[in-house]
């Protein structure tokens, strides 16, 4: 990543909280007569934030982003997950957000997102109810290479991950950790409709008892068309392999059916974006659980 690139992402990431809060509120204006109230160095980095946005993705394919895979695009949203799952032995866990939240795109080639901790519920039959939130978590994505449409249609992309252990004590790994991922995508056809294959491959590494925690690697893979203007269905593949841990030499395959229709104009830049899908284990003996349902709802701008 280049150094003035970087610095963006770093100023862009401790403002975000004011930045978001003034897309919702308005901009603040001072007096204009006053001297104390010139613009700052920065106000034309924040004043053409929207255009530098429309940039970005000019320049990258317009796909939408799938249910669970974690698009190579970049992308501008504030996204609400809802989890709903089915566990071994009879036991039921449903996380509220899903662990998502803001998405910015702070310059032409990089993504931040600011996950908002899920709240989290565990019932099990032989055990006491579990409730709490689950730990934050971070990820920067370095767009390398992309092509819109109508000069390649596809996109490969660098994403690192952070997870810091903020949850409550039912929920939390009680240690960072870091996941580098490779992301890539490949479409065929228009804006309009066609098809695309997005994959990502990512190793979460904690910063301490690996042989404790564990070291999953997981490969995500999704198959997505486009058809009647809004209607994105899809199939989802999510392979996980585990190193240490409780789970060591264990794999798992989940296989998400899915929906997403949008994007859905609000007014202004803002779209909705809606989707659901139901999740089955597949294949493999070991499963952390034996199907879900998924629901989203995104608001781009």
């Amino acid at each position: 990543m280049k150094q003035h690139e970087l610095h963006r992402v770093v100023r862009a990431f401790l403002s975000a909280p004011l930045f978001a809060a003034s897309l919702v509120h308005g901009p603040a204006h001072a007096a204009a007569d006053s001297p104390e109230s010139a613009p700052a160095a920065d106000d034309g980095y924040f004043a053409n934030w929207f255009e530098r946005v429309d940039r970005a993705q000019e320049s990258q394919p317009h796909w939408i982003t799938p249910l669970a895979t974690v698009t190579p695009r970049l992308e501008q949203e504030f996204r609400y997950d809802q989890i709903y799952q089915d566990r071994p032995k009879g036991a039921n866990f449903t996380s509220y957000g899903g662990g998502k939240g803001l998405e910015l795109i702070p310059t032409e080639r990089t993504e931040l997102i600011i996950n908002v901790p899920a709240y989290q519920t565990l019932d099990r039959p032989d055990k006491p109810a579990e409730r709490g939130w689950a730990d934050e978590s971070l990820l920067l994505k370095y767009r390398m290479l992309s092509a819109n449409e109508e000069n390649g249609n596809y996109i490969v992309t660098g994403f690192l991950g952070l997870s810091v252990p903020t949850g409550d004590e039912a929920f939390t790994t009680h240690h960072t950790i870091v996941t580098p991922t490779l992301a890539a995508g490949k479409g065929w056809g228009s804006r309009d409709e066609g098809f695309d294959i997005q994959s990502t491959l990512g190793i979460s590494f904690p910063d301490g008892d690996q042989g404790k925690v564990g070291v999953p690697t997981v490969w995500n893979t999704t198959l997505q068309a486009h058809i009647f203007q809004r209607f994105w269905p899809e199939i989802e593949f999510s392979y996980t392999h585990w190193k240490d841990g409780p789970n060591d030499g264990k794999n798992q395959l989940i296989v998400t059916y899915g929906l997403v229709y949008g994007r859905i104009p609000l007014g202004g830049r803002s779209k909705l974006i809606l989707g659901l899908g139901y999740q089955t284990s597949q294949a493999t003996a070991f499963t952390t659980y034996d199907r879900a349902w998924l629901g989203t709802a995104r608001v781009t701008f």
